[in-house]
């Protein structure tokens, strides 16, 4: 058994094995398949903070019907070793979701680096140019990392519903269904995810500069993908109560709408040795963030300008600070902190409350103060 702590190295463990599984089948059609593979599973295993996974994990800890079981210094709500390979798979689904979503995002950014590496369309198109083939390199790279974010899309469906890739295509050993309610809510958010992407980049072609269209993207992009789903799901699979998968989906809305308003403080003044992104990536992306729309509703005429022409291009580091000066000036940083306050406080009141094990609040309460006074 695992615990919290131990989690994402046991769900490592899971994706290690899946891209093990798929290597040869990729290499059998050719070797460069195979060099498609090896960029997703790099991607995948570089990084990455399983913020999914333990909320999954955290709220399938909450469906427990008893107390937890002592085991030394670990804690376990998850009675049998087939519970918890069924939870590990789902929690490593999750995570190339989250691959699928990134790389397709970084296409959609034209974002240069992640996790302080190339992208991964930035990686194909260093393949292409190096190689000498034919064309351009960059539609080479995006069109390749699409397919990428494509395949792990498929994989993700595959490890969810214990799909294990072999050469014989079949599984081993078996795996009893996943129960219709937590397939239920894997679907929702698969399409909220995608939906709330979508949405994003309207927004930012559209100029929307309202607030509630930059709410809808942190309530669907993020909030119910990162923190709200997964701990319905983890839940689901437990076979948790509707009345508490509604009050974790609540508590998720929370958290993760206070997990991406500190996204947006980080997406612009974050620092990069610690994002792993370039400081102001936001801004030159051109995001509608609720920092920005904050921004400029209270900002005066002048600096409402400056902040509008400092959004959706490339700017000098004397172009962001001034930009930063407004966001500052302007209120916005300020609001933006005790809208994260807010949230995480009522989050925090929410667990409290919630009917289930002692050991599963606490660790939900860890984890609302991890997403929400993150740096990185």
């Amino acid at each position: 058994m695992v615990n919290l702590t131990e989690l994402p190295a046991a769900v490592d463990d899971v994706l290690d094995g899946f891209f093990q599984a798929t290597a040869p089948i990729l290499e059998a059609i050719y070797p460069t398949v195979g060099e498609g593979g090896d960029a997703l599973r790099d991607f995948v295993m570089t990084g990455g903070k399983r913020v999914r996974p333990l909320f999954v994990f955290a709220g399938r800890q909450c469906a427990a019907a008893g107390p937890p079981l002592a085991n030394g210094d670990k804690i376990t709500l998850i009675e049998t070793p087939d519970e918890l390979r069924e939870t590990l798979r789902v929690c490593a689904a999750i995570e190339l979701i989250q691959a699928c979503a990134l790389v397709h995002d970084d296409i959609l950014d034209r974002s240069d680096t992640r996790r302080q590496n190339p992208t991964v369309h930035r990686r194909f198109e260093a393949v292409h140019a190096d190689r000498g083939w034919a064309s351009d390199s960059g539609h080479y790279g995006d069109s390749a990392a699409i397919l990428i974010g494509d395949m792990a899309l498929a994989w993700a469906d595959d490890l969810f519903h214990g799909a294990m890739p072999t050469p014989d295509a079949v599984a081993d050993p078996p795996h009893r269904p996943i129960p219709f309610a937590a397939s239920a809510v894997w679907s929702r958010m698969r399409t909220e995810v995608l939906a709330g992407q979508f949405l994003d980049i309207t927004n930012e072609v559209s100029g929307d500069e309202s607030l509630t269209a930059a709410e809808r993207v942190m309530a669907y992009k993020t909030a119910a993908y990162t923190v709200a789903r997964p701990l319905e799901l983890g839940a689901t699979l437990g076979g948790a109560s509707p009345e508490l998968c509604a009050e974790l989906h609540g508590i998720g809305i929370d958290l993760g709408i206070a997990f991406q308003l500190r996204d947006d403080l980080l997406g612009v003044f974050g620092d990069p040795a610690e994002t792993g992104k370039p400081s102001g990536d936001d801004l030159i992306a051109g995001k509608r963030t609720a920092l920005l729309a904050v921004a400029l509703d209270a900002a005066s005429d002048a600096d409402a300008r400056l902040l509008r022409s400092s959004v959706g291009r490339p700017i000098s580091d004397a172009e962001l600070a001034a930009a930063r000066d407004v966001l500052i000036r302007s209120g916005a940083v300020a609001e933006i902190e005790r809208q994260i306050a807010d949230r995480r406080d009522v989050g925090l009141a929410r667990i409290d409350a919630l009917d289930c094990p002692a050991a599963a609040r606490a660790d939900l309460t860890s984890m609302a103060h991890r997403v929400t006074s993150r740096n990185k």
